[in-house]
């Protein structure tokens, strides 16, 4: 194991957009959540020993809700139970809630990475999707990071958000390439369930670009990052070379991490697992040293083949069939034949030498390529 997930729920206020496991910060036990969260780390950690961790990344949730004293009580613990020593570590951050205290203690305790929520750089689309930062935010808090050291930045950006055109995104775009940062992320809105964007949407309320104007502001994306000279290593994400995402590749190569915190997914000897997600729930069992998981699913030799493909065709580089030959003692081109046939077929996926690969016109299409690879 050369990779850990460690969540942090808490924010200070909830985005229209967000599906993923958070509560308000008010009023809950963060002291308590992370001692039990550090004690997940020591039972996994003992029961698993990790080799030498190579990838952590803190996601939420917003990590920088912690103050500077948390951060050091979480990132003391992960020292002790993460054997990290020349790897990829990073932080998750809010481009309005991140101090120069909070900075020094990830400086302190070697997070080498910081990845910030900016989504737009239109002040009045920041407002209609819930953010609290603005513009002016993302330039002081990236100047304080690179102050205190951290040259390893990434920024999220988001867009088909309610109200946007294609020239507000490329007036975004041209602001975050301006800013010269190693790494870009960049994905297009997914209205999820539970979201107070899902409810508008079911009550008529929400306006969405239309399909077309989306696929123009996801090809104007590739072409201006290709442009300023950044590698689209996938189908999100944007990187000078030597600077793209070790964690996120760690997801994409198929490759087993832990998973730590409330409602975090985890893939340890061949085992998919995940935490429950409400704090109490996940508190009570590790409060008594068990672990707080929901579920635990043994992966079949066809599930894990079917994830090689889908998970590795969202590369740019694809799923190399001598890895996949070594992996699974199987030919990928045999296991696959039909779905590589029509999709290649219909210019969706290309083969080049050793590797099978999304083409460009399969990158606006993706699911549809990954779902053709699910066995029946």
């Amino acid at each position: 194991m050369e990779a850990a997930y460690i969540h942090i729920p808490f924010c200070e206020h909830i985005c229209y957009y967000c599906d993923f496991n958070k509560v308000f910060l008010k009023g809950q036990p963060v002291d308590e959540y992370l001692e039990m969260l550090i004690r997940e780390m020591k039972i996994k950690t003992e029961q698993n020993p990790p080799g030498q961790i190579q990838t952590i990344f803190v996601g939420g949730g917003t990590p920088t809700t912690l103050n500077a004293a948390q951060l050091e009580v979480l990132c003391k613990g992960i020292r002790e139970y993460l054997p990290l020593q020349e790897g990829e570590f990073t932080f998750e951050a809010n481009p309005s809630d991140l101090s120069d205290e909070q900075l020094h203690v990830l400086k302190d305790y070697g997070v080498n990475r910081l990845s910030f929520g900016v989504q737009s750089f239109n002040d009045e689309l920041l407002k209609k999707i819930g953010r609290t930062h603005r513009a002016a935010d993302v330039f002081s808090t990236l100047k304080k990071a690179e102050k205190a050291g951290f040259d390893n930045i990434s920024i999220d950006l988001i867009y088909s958000l309610p109200g946007q055109t294609e020239d507000d995104f490329r007036n975004t775009l041209k602001t975050a390439l301006e800013l010269g940062l190693p790494h870009y992320s960049s994905y297009s809105l997914i209205v999820e369930p539970k979201t107070i964007f899902f409810n508008l949407q079911r009550k008529g309320k929400l306006s969405l670009p239309t399909e077309d104007s989306e696929a123009n502001m996801y090809s104007l994306l590739m072409n201006e990052m290709e442009k300023a000279g950044y590698h689209q290593y996938e189908i999100s994400n944007f990187a000078k070379p030597g600077f793209e995402s070790r964690h996120n590749l760690v997801y994409w190569n198929n490759e087993e991490y832990f998973g730590f915190g409330a409602g975090a997914h985890g893939y340890i000897n061949g085992v998919r697992g995940s935490n429950y997600g409400p704090l109490k729930k996940y508190m009570d069992p590790l409060k008594n040293w068990e672990l707080p998981v929901q579920e635990e699913h043994l992966l079949t030799k066809k599930e894990k083949m079917e994830e090689e493909l889908f998970l590795g065709l969202r590369k740019n580089e694809g799923v190399s069939m001598t890895r996949f030959k070594e992996k699974f003692n199987e030919q990928l081109i045999t296991i696959f034949n039909n779905p590589i046939q029509d999709l290649n077929g219909r210019g969706l996926i290309e083969i080049s030498g050793d590797r099978v690969r999304l083409s460009k016109k399969g990158r606006f299409l993706g699911n549809e390529v990954f779902e053709a690879f699910l066995i029946v």
